[in-house]
């Protein structure tokens, strides 16, 4: 799968890759007509808004119409990301519902939630793991599917640690101070930092601080949009300014004017031991050192290891079904869907051809088909040991503001104290 900025777009900046559909439709609420199923023919129709994987798709669905010539697909690919969400209005708008359509959950599965199909009953739930399914779980029914799954921490060089002399991994922040202390004495700059993205430090970032609270206490985030809760002061942020310092600190000239394709350029060819992405970042490490040996380490705020040794991981999107499509679209739409994950055609194709982390426990990734990134964060997963994605339920516009708060406290235009104030005011003018 061809590396493209916006294959990470959907999940850093709106956490949703659109796909629709393109149907007939009677009314301005978007119900398509039953005349589209003719002689046992129904044609699904997907708006598939991640176009790295349009090929892919395509060649799965005639896989399954192969097995099922009674359905036909039409599969329209579009560009999407922080736009998505406005162009999948603007299907139900014009009287162009899908039949199958994407949402990135949490507080977009709320939005959308009329227009969901529950999902609870399909058989491909009980395989699913039990994290992926929280994006869109409400009132205890299920109304997505989980089309797979990205995480991040410290990508990092494993030739470059041993070089350094560094023997065990840092689960810690104290461990991860260390050792930054020893790249540096090995002549090796050790962190890759590319704060000229606010989503790096916004959504990313301070996703790790959201996490920890929440993890400490669910209503941290609930508390924030009635008024009870505060960033500023909270330990937790007070930590993740003192991530932010370290990897300054050991990092690379001019980080705020490095953009994300110059630090993962630099970390593939070997100038920095560390880089604050995820696995999607595989592809173009494939391209620029193939057979580069990396891993993950965590984002660590504490030195209580088993709060800091965890990856953030989550569902980037999930597949949806709308619920006022013909009744003949819903039964094929969900039939594919349960196909997709549980039949050896759709498994194999999902890790090998899509190259995706599995969100089911019923499919196994092996490193080669997913790379070594892939290969950790699978592996953290089935140990437990993950953070949810909390930046998803930002407000809206929240997380570029958050960006421009945070780019100034690194530059010296606001200290910690004053960055703390305009991220609780951001949250306060922006909550619904």
């Amino acid at each position: 799968m061809a590396f493209k900025k916006y294959s990470i777009a959907a999940g850093i900046l709106s956490a949703s890759l659109l796909l629709g559909a393109c149907g007939n439709s009677d009314s301005a609420s978007g119900t398509k007509k039953d005349s589209g199923s003719k002689d046992g023919k129904v044609v699904v129709d997907i708006f598939n808004g991640k176009v790295e994987i349009a090929d892919q798709l395509k060649a799965l669905t005639d896989k399954y119409t192969k097995e099922h010539p009674n359905v036909t697909f039409n599969i329209e690919s579009v560009g999407g990301g922080a736009d998505g969400a406005a162009a999948l209005k603007a299907k139900f708008a014009s009287n162009k519902a899908p039949d199958i359509f994407g949402n990135g959950g949490y507080q977009e599965a709320i939005t959308w939630k009329d227009k969901l199909e529950d999902l609870s009953d399909q058989p491909w739930v009980k395989d699913a793991y039990e994290d992926a399914l929280k994006p869109m779980t409400m009132d205890g029914k299920i109304y997505g599917q989980p089309v797979n799954m990205e995480g991040y921490g410290f990508a990092y060089n494993k030739k470059l640690f041993i070089k350094a002399g560094i023997t065990e991994l840092p689960k810690t922040y104290s461990e991860l101070e260390s050792a930054a202390k020893k790249l540096k004495a090995a002549g090796i700059t050790p962190f890759s930092v590319g704060y000229a993205e606010w989503w790096v430090l916004a959504n990313h970032g301070l996703n790790v601080p959201f996490a920890y609270q929440q993890a400490d206490d669910e209503n941290f985030i609930p508390g924030l949009n009635e008024g009870k809760s505060k960033i500023e002061g909270n330990k937790y942020f007070e930590d993740y300014f003192k991530l932010v310092d370290l990897t300054v600190k050991y990092g690379n000239k001019n980080p705020l004017t490095t953009d994300y394709n110059t630090e993962v350029t630099q970390f593939a060819n070997g100038e920095t031991a560390m880089i604050q992405q995820g696995n999607w970042i595989q592809p173009m490490l494939d391209k620029l050192n193939p057979g580069m040996e990396v891993g993950f380490v965590p984002l660590a705020l504490t030195d209580d290891a088993a709060q800091a040794d965890k990856l953030m991981v989550d569902v980037p999107t999930n597949w949806v079904v709308y619920n006022k499509a013909p009744n003949a679209d819903k039964k094929a739409a969900k039939d594919f869907l349960n196909w997709m994950v549980s039949s050896e055609e759709g498994k194999t194709a999902l890790v090998k051809d899509f190259k995706y982390v599995p969100a089911f426990k019923t499919i196994e990734a092996k490193a080669e088909d997913i790379g070594p990134l892939g290969a950790d964060l699978q592996k953290y997963s089935k140990d437990g040991k993950t953070y949810s994605w909390q930046f998803m339920k930002y407000p809206d516009g929240a997380g570029q503001e958050f960006g421009a708060t945070l780019q100034a406290y690194v530059g010296g235009q606001k200290s910690k104290a004053e960055a703390m104030k305009a991220l609780d005011a951001t949250w306060a003018k922006l909550k619904k």
